[in-house]
């Protein structure tokens, strides 16, 4: 399909006016076109050799809507570091519509659109550094095969938008199959409006749950509970698996449908850290690395209150019930693919904690570790392992490594054959603060060729790419735990 064929509908506006608020765009003056993402133009069935059209920089800051787009700000509220706040709602971005493919619908968000009502006392604009940081993070979450959010394109500008320091000002096109979020029920349940909220839970099942769509609504939101929670125990474990903090957990940055959702100042692990905090105004470590899947079952239980309009609270809480076992199952499965190990045994959970237990005390580099592992055939000494440990923790090592190959040697299968499972499972490249922070500066500086070579290693990140091995490298002492904020 060709940009000029493409038409987009727009099923949530017509929800009605307690749904939210049509807003027009606040277009850049002299917007300029910085990356469109051809893997989302195929995503979304538009002809890749669209992404050199010029139209982008008008369509990517507002100032062209595509035909039928009808733009929305959303309303909704939430929980912010665990206390309700009722003036939440899309305050810098625009629900433009949705655009059908393949059987599937892709929402369209303009991000840094400009101000709408609920945008309180801000700007309602992105910068360039949070712009970029979204548009990696979603395709490096893709490229690892978790859930999110992607974008289609960045544009810049000159515009001036004072945060910490004044930045430029850039938009985002954000795709994802929902923008429904937990705070979309908790405002419609916070304000008693129950048609309201009845009419949202029926519009979720419609979307994704068709098999509930002609239930009622205590059956429906039952379903739908059932749903959110297995996605979302599906998604931690796979952050907890690769190491992602997302860094401010709040109910309104929850997908209905477990999507990674809303980056901000997200970080992947360097060094083994549990207690890793990547937010630097989270000050009581609410939203820490190993804090995450708590916080997730928190937020379900947010939701769940919401639903209590329809839904008993003993089917609530059997619902809430699933969340444990299915994270379980979910993070062992991924740990064992890091492991190399096929068939599952009782023993397996230790293993796997005592060697995370191993990385914390040596502050092992998470990803490099495990990638060396992936090369691992029994060898002693182990020296590409041993280089990621200070030498104190050696010894523990080989004990852990003893253990380790009498699993392997009980799971059976050739070591050929393992490593490269293990290669598909350990990703080379990962986005580490430090890299984002390179690519960002030279963007700033109008140079988009980094931005470019990261964004392409990101979508491919367990390939060898021998050509850059540089952004496969430890980050410096200076690169780690650098202070990450939620201005954008």
């Amino acid at each position: 399909m060709k940009l000029s064929n493409v038409s987009l509908s727009h099923h949530y506006a017509s929800l009605g006016e307690a749904f939210g608020t049509p807003t027009s765009p606040t277009p850049f003056e002299h917007p300029r076109l910085i990356h469109v993402n051809p893997a989302v133009l195929a995503q979304l069935g538009i002809d890749v050799s669209e992404a050199d059209n010029p139209a982008w920089a008008e369509i990517g800051c507002g100032a062209q809507l595509l035909p039928g787009s009808r733009p929305f700000a959303m309303k909704y509220t939430g929980h912010q570091f665990g206390v309700y706040n009722p003036e939440l709602g899309d305050g810098r971005a625009l629900l433009l519509g949705e655009l059908d493919h393949d059987g599937r619908s892709w929402e369209l968000h303009l991000k840094g659109a400009g101000k709408t009502p609920y945008s309180r006392f801000g700007d309602g604009r992105a910068v360039l550094r949070s712009t970029i940081r979204e548009y990696l993070a979603g395709e490096a979450l893709h490229g690892l095969g978790i859930r999110t959010t992607r974008a289609l394109c960045i544009v810049g500008s000159d515009e001036p938008v004072t945060r910490e320091r004044i930045e430029s000002g850039a938009m985002l096109i954000r795709v994802a199959e929902s923008h429904v979020r937990f705070g979309h029920f908790e405002y419609f349940f916070y304000t008693r409006q129950l048609e309201a909220l009845q009419k949202l839970i029926g519009h979720v099942c419609t979307r994704f749950l068709p098999e509930a769509e002609q239930l009622a609504v205590a059956e429906q939101a039952e379903a739908l509970l059932h749903f959110t929670v297995a996605r979302n125990a599906e998604l931690v474990a796979a952050w907890q698996a690769v190491g992602f903090a997302h860094g401010v957990l709040n109910t309104d940055n929850m997908s209905i449908i477990g999507d990674t959702f809303d980056f901000g100042p997200y970080g992947f692990l360097d060094d083994y850290e549990p207690e890793f905090i990547c937010n630097h105004s989270d000050h009581t470590g609410r939203y820490a690395f190993e804090q995450q899947p708590g916080v997730v079952l928190w937020n379900l239980n947010a939701l769940a209150h919401a639903l209590s309009a329809f839904v008993s609270t003993e089917t609530l809480r059997d619902c809430l019930e699933e969340f444990q076992p299915r994270l379980v199952e979910a993070y062992a499965t991924r740990m064992r693919a890091k492991l190399g190990l096929q068939q599952p045994e009782d023993g397996d959970q230790q293993l796997c904690a005592d060697l995370l237990q191993l990385l914390a005390d040596g502050r092992a580099d998470y990803t490099l570790f495990f990638r060396a592992l992936a090369h691992y055939r029994g060898e002693r000494p182990a020296a590409a392992l041993q280089e990621l440990l200070p030498t104190a923790q050696h010894s523990a090592l080989e004990e852990w490594l003893n253990h380790y190959d009498q699993r392997l040697a009980r799971d059976g299968g050739d070591s050929r054959s393992r490593n490269r499972a293990m290669l598909t499972a350990n990703p080379k490249f990962m986005l580490r603060n430090y890299l984002a922070q390179r690519v960002i500066e030279e963007a700033e500086n109008g140079d988009y060729r980094p931005l470019r070579t990261l964004f392409t290693l990101l979508q491919t990140p367990f390939d060898e790419h021998p050509d850059h091995e540089t952004w496969a490298a430890a980050p410096p002492e200076s690169g780690k735990h650098m202070p990450i904020s939620c201005s954008s």
